[in-house]
């Protein structure tokens, strides 16, 4: 049974450090995004016509598919790091049923 929780563990660090490394593209990915947007609402908004209202509101349209990608890549990191969060909450768990096994057996 400890072979088995030491296998799980291992496992969940291996899958943990595989987290990082996809939290660090998901934050890439949303820097990206949040550049992109910003960059074609600025656009938009100084090709636009009208009161300020009205050219704040063109770039908000034409920049409503870059939103939506941004948000979409914000959704991704937030997923990701619930996973690692899990990730970290069942490693304490093994780690805490392989501690009382082994003062168990010691009994």
């Amino acid at each position: 049974m400890i072979q088995e929780i030491q296998r799980q563990l291992a496992e969940l660090i291996a899958e943990n450090s595989r987290g990082s490394t996809a939290l660090f593209e998901a934050e890439k990915a949303l820097a990206e995004a949040e550049y992109q947007l910003d960059l074609a609402e600025q656009k938009a908004y100084i090709k636009a016509s009208g009161t300020v209202r009205d050219r704040e509101a063109i770039a908000k349209l034409e920049s409503a598919d870059l939103r939506l990608q941004r948000d979409l890549r914000k959704a991704e990191l937030s997923r990701i790091r619930q996973k690692i969060r899990a990730i970290e909450t069942a490693s304490m768990v093994l780690a805490t049923q392989a501690k009382l096994m082994s003062q168990e057996t010691r009994l």
